[in-house]
This record gives C-alpha cells, sequence and structure tokens, in this order.
C-alpha cells in the first residue's frame, strides 16, 4: 500500500539527521571536523568567515535528505565489510580501499552535487590533499584494520558541499 501525501513519513529528516551524525560520531567523525575543513576551504575567500558559520552550513548539508542517504550507505557498507560480510571481490577491494574502486568517490559526489561545479571541484581538492579528519580516517582504514573506504570520502564531499554552500550565499 502506498503512503498518502497526508501521512507523515515512517521517519523525518531531522530523526535522520541525528541518526547521521550518532554513525559518524561512532566512526570517530564529529560535525566540527568537517566544519574546519570548510573553514579552511573559504578562508582565503572570506578573510572574515568565522568557524560558526562553517559548522551551520555544514549542519545544513547534512540536513538534506539525499545526504543523509549517501552517508548511510556508505557508511553501513564500510561497517558490513569490516565485519567480514560482503562477499568477494568487494570486501577485499574495501578493505584495501581499491584505488580504481571508485565507487565510494561516486557516493561521494551525489552529496557534492547538490551544490554545483564549485562543490566538485571542492571535493577534489581534500580528496587529493586528504586535509585533517580525511587523512586521520584515511590512514586508519590503511593501518588500524578498519574500512573506512567511504567514510573518508563522505567527510571530504560533505566540507566541500559546506564550503560550496558559503560560497553561494557570499558570492559577490
Amino acid at each position: 500500500m502506498s503512503q498518502s501525501f497526508n501521512e507523515p513519513n515512517r521517519m523525518n529528516d531531522l530523526k535522520k539527521y541525528e541518526i547521521v551524525v550518532q554513525r559518524l560520531e561512532e566512526r570517530g567523525v564529529i560535525l566540527e571536523d568537517i566544519a574546519q575543513i570548510a573553514l579552511d576551504l573559504q578562508i582565503k575567500y572570506l578573510p572574515k568567515l568565522t568557524f560558526e558559520l562553517c559548522l551551520e552550513h555544514v549542519k545544513k548539508v547534512v540536513m538534506k535528505r539525499e545526504v543523509q542517504h549517501a552517508v548511510l550507505t556508505g557508511l553501513e557498507l564500510d561497517i558490513l565489510a569490516e565485519k567480514g560480510l560482503l562477499s568477494e571481490p568487494l570486501s577485499e577491494m574495501l578493505l584495501n580501499d581499491y584505488g580504481l574502486y571508485g565507487i565510494d568517490e561516486i557516493l561521494a559526489l551525489s552529496i557534492v552535487n547538490v551544490y554545483g561545479s564549485i562543490g566538485f571541484t571542492n571535493f577534489g581538492y581534500v580528496d587529493k590533499l586528504k586535509p585533517g579528519i580525511i587523512g586521520k580516517l584515511d590512514k586508519e582504514g590503511k593501518e588500524e584494520g578498519r574500512c573506512n573506504t567511504f567514510l573518508d570520502d563522505i567527510v571530504g564531499a560533505i566540507a566541500a558541499a559546506a564550503a560550496s554552500s558559503i560560497a553561494h550565499r557570499f558570492a559577490v
């Protein structure tokens, strides 16, 4: 039976937002980590930009339904890989963050796509440099047996999207 327009969603975006924030925290990422990357991306263009405004934009990005879906999907795949619940060859590709896999970046691009071409360029920049928590996640995934194949790209995408949201708001 299909849902009518008058029925409330089974889980609203605010509830999913809270779940996303909790799941990120369980994986060692807080929104403030992401806000710092967004600040670093935009500060040279907006010298008076504050950390608080960046955090506000990170929260705005994470509130978007498309972003929530991408985050939940990527985190779940990382967790399933860690638990050995994925079949081969996918399990090995995720556990080793196989460079030619690329689906992790494609999922991340669905997040930045919401903010246009500036989101794409910001994501490419952070994906290459791996600043802040992104580098820590990438290293942790390779050295400590964690699977952060999707997580590092998701964090970079949220930061890039927040930076893009800021750029759109303050464009001159």
